[in-house]
């Protein structure tokens, strides 16, 4: 892979870009301390706005690593900060990138998650050179699983007990999509 950090992407509604100090409060508010956002993550809420302006800060810091991907999702017409999407683990032998998401529950089932899902398999396929890239979810939380299949991930099967979120231990749906499947939707 040619890794080259986290760059400024655009589609239709959204603007994928770094996070930026001045972030953390809208961050809080919108998800970090949402337990309904939270639910199915590994993280729990954000207990105040100490935690996520130290998480932020060291985002702004590891944007300096070219292997580093980690965007704000802003909603263009209003300048509205209602998620993220990043990488969270990558294996550079195989090629293999593995994202994930959350986003505000004001923001939910408005297609905003998986439009930016979309713009970066874009990226990690065309630019990045990825060979496959992976998404996995609680099963408890169907609706990720949803998002996955829209951008034309495939589901792969279900991980018995294989991860945790808040609301315990708990069974993973994986799925991936091969970069020749993304380059022959295109």
């Amino acid at each position: 892979m040619k890794h080259i950090g986290t760059k400024e992407l655009h589609t239709e509604r959204l603007l994928l870009r770094r996070f930026k100090k001045d972030d953390a409060e809208d961050m809080f508010l919108n998800w970090a301390n949402d337990i309904e956002v939270c639910r199915y993550l590994t993280w729990k809420p954000h207990e105040n706005i100490e935690v996520t302006k130290q998480i932020v800060n060291s985002w702004i810091n590891s944007y300096e690593k070219e292997d580093f991907y980690n965007w704000a999702i802003v909603i263009k017409d209003n300048n509205e900060l209602i998620g993220n999407i990043s990488v969270v683990e990558s294996n550079e032998e195989l090629g293999l990138l593995t994202t994930g998401y959350c986003i505000s529950k004001k923001h939910w089932g408005k297609g905003y998650t998986t439009e930016a899902l979309e713009r970066l398999l874009k990226f990690f396929f065309e630019e990045v050179g990825s060979n496959l890239v992976v998404g996995r979810h609680s099963i408890d939380n169907p609706s990720s699983g949803k998002v996955m299949l829209k951008v034309g991930m495939k589901y792969e099967g279900t991980l018995r007990k294989r991860d945790i979120c808040i609301s315990g231990i708990t069974d993973m749906a994986m799925y991936s999509i091969l970069k020749e499947e993304y380059l022959g939707r295109c």
